[in-house]
């Protein structure tokens, strides 16, 4: 199994598990909360068969990556990632994320610049800033969150099963977009995860990303369901489309949050057509 060494906590380091596949264009898919890159096989392979060079890897806490008590933020999150896309020397990329996973591809943007990377796709994003404050009025009370917290304190599987619930907007969808052994199988994922990483993960979700939105300067899809019961679309992708500068913003009717497994079909071709677009090549 492959590992990229990202840091150390005591004596153990903090290894980040990968999988690299195929040849041609590199494109590093980011992986939602809770779970990990084995969640993106309804994106990858289609992908792969497309002829493009795959890399998913695993955040720190979740998967097969090391689970340190510490690193839940984007700072960290967005220099796990810097590490990876340095090691393999990645160049030219397409940096595709989930969920949570929007964030690191925003805030690596914002941080280390577009050296390499060419395109960015944002899936249910979590930008521009989720907090409700006196400059964010848009934003989610604080308490959400922390009722996340207690939950996860209190019994962390159980809040597992009512985040599925709201990721698949399981009572619609069930039996259409998603069946119960999928269902079952991210519930699986997410309770392997870390219980530290899982619980300070709320915090990192409160990042005002709107610091980051000027220094991003590729072309950057933005796809999201108008159901998503996770990251509300108006607070999200709707308003966070008109302060990307070149962005573009594919809503997807009645689609709920986890988007890579629930709408597949819709998903890949909205990239197909974004970064096979002779027309929105990189300058």
């Amino acid at each position: 199994m492959p590992f990229i060494t990202v840091g150390t906590e005591n004596s153990a380091p903090i290894d980040l598990y990968y999988e690299d596949h195929g040849s041609g264009q590199p494109i590093v898919l980011v992986h939602g909360f809770p779970f990990n890159g084995a969640t993106w096989e309804k994106v990858s392979i289609p992908l792969l068969n497309a002829g493009y060079r795959v890399i998913t890897y695993d955040r720190r806490g979740f998967g097969n990556s090391a689970q340190p008590t510490m690193g839940y933020d984007y700072d960290t999150f967005a220099a796990d990632l810097d590490v990876l896309m340095t090691e393999l020397d990645l160049r030219n990329t397409i940096l595709v994320g989930h969920s949570m996973g929007t964030g690191e591809v925003t805030r690596y943007l914002g941080a280390y610049g577009s050296q390499r990377v060419s395109q960015a796709v944002l899936l249910s994003p979590l930008a521009p800033f989720l907090l409700k404050t006196a400059d964010n009025p848009e934003g989610v009370d604080k308490s959400l969150f922390d009722g996340f917290q207690q939950a996860i304190i209190a019994d962390r599987f159980a809040y597992l099963t009512q985040f599925c619930d709201a990721f698949f907007n399981y009572s619609e969808n069930k039996g259409k977009l998603v069946s119960e052994e999928a269902f079952r199988a991210h519930w699986e994922i997410g309770a392997r995860a870390s219980a530290k990483g899982t619980y300070d993960s709320v915090d990192a979700w409160l990042t005002d990303f709107r610091g980051d939105l000027p220094n991003i300067d590729v072309p950057v899809l933005i796809v999201q369901g108008d159901k998503d019961n996770v990251l509300p679309y108006a607070s999200t992708g709707q308003r966070l489309q008109p302060m990307l500068a070149g962005s573009q913003l594919v809503t997807l009717k009645g689609a709920p949050h986890g988007l890579p497994w629930t709408n597949a079909n819709e998903v890949n071709r909205a990239i197909m057509d974004f970064i096979g677009s002779p027309t929105m090549a990189r300058a």
